[in-house]
This record gives C-alpha cells, sequence and structure tokens, in this order.
C-alpha cells in the first residue's frame, strides 16, 4: 500500500510528454530512428503518452517532395519501423506522417502503441496563407472515403478525424489529437471532442516561428485548455527543418484549464522532451461543477455522437513508487511570482474595500467600528477600513477602533494595537473588558468568579462575547457598522465564537481571505511601506506574534496557548482547506497533494519565502492534521457558516457563504471522509 500511495498513477494523474526531435529533410529512416529513441526516453520517465511535430517522420518542409513517391514510400516505412518497436516500448505515441489512402495524399498523426496502430487522423484545416500552401499538397480530413484503412500489416485502423482514445485502465484519460492549423481556426475540433468526452487534448504541429508568435501559442493553448476543461500538449517543430525561408524554434507546451504545467526550452539544437503530469480529477471536477459545460454538451450532442472511440489498455507503472514531477505550490492562495504577487496583493485589498464601500453607501453610515487585538486578522480588517475610508474621501477619524484587553492579553499584542491604531490615524480607545466579564462570570455561577483557575469554554466565549457586545453597541451609539476580522481560515476550522464573537458583524471583510495569504499581504504592505515605516514596523512585529485567540492566560515563563495547537498549522489546513473546498479531492487525494508540497522545504517554495514558513511535514503528520480538518470542517463547524454575516468573495480558492460558493446541511456526518483516512500510509518509507 505504501509503495502505491506515493505513486502519481495511483492518484488520477497521468504523466504525458511532448518531444521535439532532430530530424533530417526528406530522410524518414533517420527520423524514424530519432522518434523511436525519444520514445525510449519518455517511457523511462514513466510517462504514458508522447506525442512528436507535425509530419516528423518526413519533416513538414519537405513541400513537393511530397509529391515523390520515394519520399511517400520511405515514409510509410518509417512508420512500420515505429510501430514495431513500439511493441517493446511502454508508451503511446503519436506521429506525423504524409499518407496516400484511396489516390488522396493526407497529412496524418498516427497514434501508435505496443506494435499495433490504433488509429489515423488526417489534418482537418489545410492553412493556404502566407508562407503555408498545404491544399497545393494535402487532402482535408473531410474529403476522405473511408472511415477504417489496412496499412503495416493491420487492418481496418480507424481513420478519421472524430476519434478519441480511452485508457481502459484509466477511463479518466481520452485523449483527442489535432494538427497544427486545427487549432488556429474559430472552433478547433478539440472543441467538439471535449464535449465528445476528451480530457487529454494534443496538437502535432509544424508551426515556424516569427517574432511573438511563442506568446501567441501560449494564448492559443491556455485559452482552449481552459475552454474545455482540458488538458492540452502542443509540440512544434524544432532543429533540422528546412530554413529555405522559415525558422523553427521547437515550442513545446503543456497547459491544464489555463494553468501552464510544463515548456520546452526554445531553440535547441538536440533532441529534447518535456514532462507533465495531468490532474485527471481536477478536469472531472471542473466539468461536474461547472455545469454551463453540460449545457454546452447538450446543445452540440449532433456532433458529439459522430465521435468513435477506441479503447486500449495504458498498462499503468502504478505499483512502484513514483512521486510527482510537478510542483505544488505550499500556499495555494498565494501567488508565487513576486511581481504578480503585487498586483494580487493589491487587487485583494480592493476587492475588501469596495465591499466595505459599497455596504458604507447604501446603508447611509459612514462610521466603523472595530475591534484591534494586536493580532493577524484585525490588522487586515483595519488596513481594509483605512483604504475604504481613504476611498470615500473620509477622515480616517471616522474608524472607531477599540482595543479590548482581557484576561490572557499580552503586553506584546496590547502595544501592537496600540501602535497600529496610532500610525493608521484612526480614533483609538481602550476599554478593559475584564470587570464586565467578572459581572457575567459571578451572574452564571462560573466557578472562575469565586477564585478557581477554571478556563473553560465558558471562559474564553464570555471574553469575546464581551467584546462583540461592547463592539455592537458601541456601533449603536456612534452611528457606525461593526466590521467583522474573522477570516476563512477560522471559519473552515469553526475556530470563531458563535453569534457573539469574532464570527458576527454587520459586515465582514476578511470572511474569505484565508490565514496564509493575509500573512502576506501584511508583509507586502509592510516590504512596500506603502503605509509608511511606523506601520511596517508594526506589522512586522505582528507578523512575527504566535497566533491566537489570548483568552487563556499563561503561566509566567510558559508557552502562550495557540491557536495552531488546537486546529493544526494554518499553512497545512490553508492547503487542505483549497484542494477540498475547490475541487472536491478525497481525503487520500489531499494528503498526496499535501506531501508533495511538504516533505521536502525545497519544494514547492519561490525564493522569498521566510525563513519561519519553511517546513516539512511526513505523511503521518499530515494525515493527523487532516483528520482534525475533516472533523471540523465536515461534523462541527457548518452551523457556524450558515449563519455568516455578509463579505465578498475574494478569491476562486472559494468562499464559505452560504450564499455565495458553498451550501451545506449543518448537521452533516464526516464519516465518509474520515473513512478514507485508512488509505492514507503512517510513514514516509
Amino acid at each position: 500500500m505504501t509503495e502505491s500511495f506515493f505513486n502519481l498513477y495511483h492518484h488520477n494523474f497521468v504523466r504525458v510528454a511532448a518531444a521535439i526531435p532532430q530530424v533530417l529533410v526528406a530522410d524518414p529512416a533517420f527520423n524514424a530512428k530519432q522518434t523511436i529513441a525519444l520514445m525510449r526516453e519518455a517511457a523511462e520517465h514513466k510517462a504514458l503518452l508522447v506525442t512528436f511535430p507535425e509530419l516528423g517522420l518526413s519533416a513538414y518542409s519537405c513541400e513537393d517532395l511530397f509529391h515523390q513517391q520515394a519520399l511517400l514510400d520511405a515514409s510509410r516505412d518509417a512508420l512500420a519501423k515505429v510501430v514495431e518497436a513500439s511493441a517493446k516500448i511502454p508508451i503511446t505515441a503519436v506521429v506525423g506522417v504524409p499518407l496516400v489512402i484511396d489516390s488522396l495524399l493526407f497529412n496524418c498523426a498516427v497514434v501508435v502503441r505496443q506494435g499495433c496502430i490504433l488509429g489515423l487522423i488526417p489534418k482537418t484545416y489545410l492553412p493556404n496563407y502566407r508562407e503555408f500552401y498545404e491544399l497545393r499538397q494535402f487532402t482535408p480530413a473531410d474529403h476522405r472515403l473511408r472511415d477504417t484503412v489496412d496499412l503495416c500489416g493491420q487492418r481496418d485502423i480507424p481513420f478519421g478525424n472524430r476519434l478519441l482514445f480511452q485508457a481502459e485502465d484509466q477511463p479518466l484519460f481520452t485523449f483527442f489529437v489535432e494538427i497544427c492549423e486545427d487549432l488556429w481556426v474559430p472552433i478547433p475540433p478539440s472543441s467538439y471532442a471535449a464535449m465528445a468526452g476528451a480530457t487529454v487534448l494534443l496538437n502535432i504541429s509544424a508551426s515556424n516561428v516569427t517574432v511573438a508568435k511563442a506568446g501567441f501559442r501560449r494564448l492559443l493553448v491556455a485559452d482552449q485548455s481552459g475552454r474545455c476543461l482540458a488538458a492540452y500538449v502542443y509540440c512544434a517543430a524544432g532543429a533540422g527543418e528546412s530554413t529555405t525561408d522559415l525558422a523553427w524554434d521547437g515550442q513545446a507546451l503543456i497547459y491544464e484549464n489555463g494553468s501552464r504545467v510544463a515548456e520546452s526550452e526554445r531553440f535547441l539544437y538536440r533532441p529534447h522532451f518535456i514532462t507533465g503530469d495531468i490532474d485527471l480529477d481536477r478536469l472531472a471536477q471542473d466539468r461536474m461543477r461547472q455545469n454551463t459545460f453540460a449545457q454546452s454538451v447538450h446543445d452540440h450532442r449532433e456532433d458529439s455522437v459522430q465521435f468513435r472511440t477506441i479503447r486500449f489498455s495504458a498498462d499503468l507503472p502504478a505499483a512502484e513508487r513514483l512521486p510527482l514531477e510537478r510542483s505544488y505550490e505550499r500556499f495555494p492562495y498565494v501567488l508565487s511570482d513576486p511581481a504578480g504577487r503585487e498586483e494580487r496583493c493589491k487587487e485583494v485589498y480592493e476587492i475588501q474595500a469596495q465591499g466595505l464601500v459599497k455596504r458604507l453607501q447604501s446603508s447611509g453610515i459612514n462610521k466603523v467600528v472595530i475591534g484591534v487585538s494586536g493580532g493577524l486578522d484585525s490588522t487586515q480588517a483595519l488596513l481594509v477600513c483605512a483604504h475604504a475610508v481613504d476611498v470615500m474621501k473620509l477622515s480616517r477619524k471616522h474608524i472607531l477602533a477599540y482595543t479590548m484587553p482581557g484576561f490572557a492579553t499580552t503586553e506584546r499584542t496590547l502595544q501592537q494595537a496600540r501602535r497600529l491604531m496610532s500610525a493608521i490615524g484612526c480614533q483609538a480607545q481602550e476599554i478593559d473588558i475584564r470587570p464586565s466579564c467578572m459581572q457575567m462570570l459571578k451572574d452564571i455561577g462560573h466557578p472562575f468568579a469565586s477564585g478557581q483557575q477554571v478556563f473553560d469554554a465558558t471562559f474564553e466565549n464570555v471574553q469575546a462575547g464581551e467584546r462583540t457586545s461592547h463592539l455592537f453597541r458601541l456601533a449603536n451609539q456612534n452611528g457606525g457598522l461593526v466590521v467583522g476580522t474573522s477570516d476563512l481560515s477560522e471559519l473552515a476550522l469553526g475556530y470563531c465564537t458563535y453569534g457573539v464573537g469574532d464570527h458576527m458583524a454587520h459586515y465582514g471583510v476578511n470572511a474569505s481571505v484565508p490565514k496564509t495569504l493575509i500573512q502576506y499581504l501584511l508583509r507586502w504592505v509592510a516590504q512596500s511601506k506603502q503605509l509608511g515605516a511606523e506601520v511596517a514596523g508594526v506589522l512586522q512585529d505582528v507578523l512575527e506574534t504566535t497566533i491566537g485567540a489570548e483568552l487563556v492566560p499563561s503561566e509566567p515563563g510558559a508557552k502562550m496557548h495557540g491557536a495552531e495547537d488546537v486546529v493544526g498549522p494554518y499553512e497545512l489546513q490553508d492547503f487542505n482547506l483549497y484542494y477540498t473546498l475547490r475541487f472536491g479531492y478525497a481525503p487520500p487525494k489531499v494528503a498526496f497533494l499535501a506531501w508533495s508540497a511538504w516533505h521536502d522545504c525545497k519544494q514547492g517554495l519561490w525564493p522569498d519565502v521566510p525563513e519561519s514558513m519553511r517546513h516539512e511535514y511526513t505523511i503521518g503528520e499530515i494525515k493527523g492534521w487532516l483528520k482534525v480538518f475533516l472533523e471540523r470542517f465536515f461534523k462541527y463547524s457548518q452551523f457556524k457558516r450558515s449563519a455568516v454575516p455578509n463579505a465578498p468573495k475574494v478569491g476562486s480558492g472559494g468562499s464559505l457563504s452560504p450564499r455565495s460558493d458553498y451550501r451545506a446541511p449543518s448537521d452533516s456526518e464526516a464519516t465518509a471522509w474520515l473513512a478514507q483516512l485508512d488509505r492514507i500510509p503512517d510513514t514516509d518509507s
């Protein structure tokens, strides 16, 4: 079990490859040897499939040599050699070759596996403009006269441009092949193939290079993979093609639903290939959730039923230990690219502030009331309030900020709250809630009121409730609106005090922003010093403070009681949340992805990640904290999320508002999820 768990194929990934051989123009025998060599290399990397460029066995740039029988015969012989060699290479290959069928010459993609040809796909759209004049030599796919052909000693091979190839031992892996120009037309054939069930779309291309064309190819491939909710594998011709009038860069691309998985280095003067691990579950989940995809399938059902499905055995290499080559970022809610991250941080602030500004404008209120603890969440919410009143061209004195120390408030966080409110320039006040809390504890007969050191949930929630009660009454008194501070991570784990605690407010600004993103938002503001050096210094101190509610006093010299001691590391729980909420993955898949990202501190990180966030987790630790997450998320916490205040949805990772992204019963069980924990090993070995 342990060996298979750490195998990508065990979790509905497939590894695909795009190969760029070095070719000789009009030398099919040489090109076949190059192709076979790259097939072996890709198979050694445990790829399930490898694609090659358009007309790669003959070379694309043969021009009128395609009318020479010697070249056509040699190309067919080269294909026969590839087919024969494939019997001993555990991989499916898609190669390009010119073929004469019924006296018509077709530009074909040939799917080869285990010594057999699974199908022939003729090119649908033949460009005849600018540097292209393929109609001079080739015939479009729809001009074919038959649906099967005999070739290389094999009879009744499926022939056509509406063929799907499905792995019997991994039915989620269904691929379709189109050729070069087919992607450039308004409705590519792969659009219909995706609606017919193809999850992986392949494009064998030649595509000479001109200035800026590489970027346009990326746009095309990314867009088609995103529109089709599919993976898209693209490879163009490289070194060796004729440079009489053109040049070739050998660009290879692998995208998954709009996201780049892999890209080759261009202008290499040697054979090479790239591999990419495709997440089939992601594609299946997105198609299931995005119901407009199903509506499109219905609208184009007449086109979909024209596709034929060829099934084959893929012989998945699932028994051995085979980790992902694909890197999964540890912080899926945070953009890894520093330049892009700055833009993303700005956008998050604008979304949060826009929600608050609209609520203030529509309610006719021009004051906000907020509790400031000196911790992460209230700091972020206060910065959003400052931005919102700036947008409304109001003085920051319209922010009524209160810090309310209790029985466990530390001098550190109290000073941070004071410094932050002063630096922001809001109306800052301090209310000691201990007297009112003691009165409440006396009223209900709690042991703490008679001198006993009982720090139970009641003791904690009396403090949380007093703070919220003060804020709401202060809002009444001052004609203000209470801004909530609780974040997405706390809502997911139910780590918020229902009704009278940080769960409740007139409007929430952090409700779909997780802890890990808040940390980066504050770090960005601090590093950019956009609110001044004084604010930057406070923010840095806040970031270095242990995350905790400060509701239970600590013994002198003892480590402060932290939230992560109870609910687990937020960095790991945010990871679990993202892949559970955004994609609906089963617990073993979430654990495998977490292990892939977190078992080695060198993986899934970008250079500017602080040392304090360079952690490692074993599969046993991941399993343990995943259990905590599943219990809290699915069984115990939904009733809180069913009653959350209004708040703007910020990221595509999801919101937990029942009015936005997530609707779930408040009394569900976690049994089905917890049962799958047994499929996760306890050790990495």
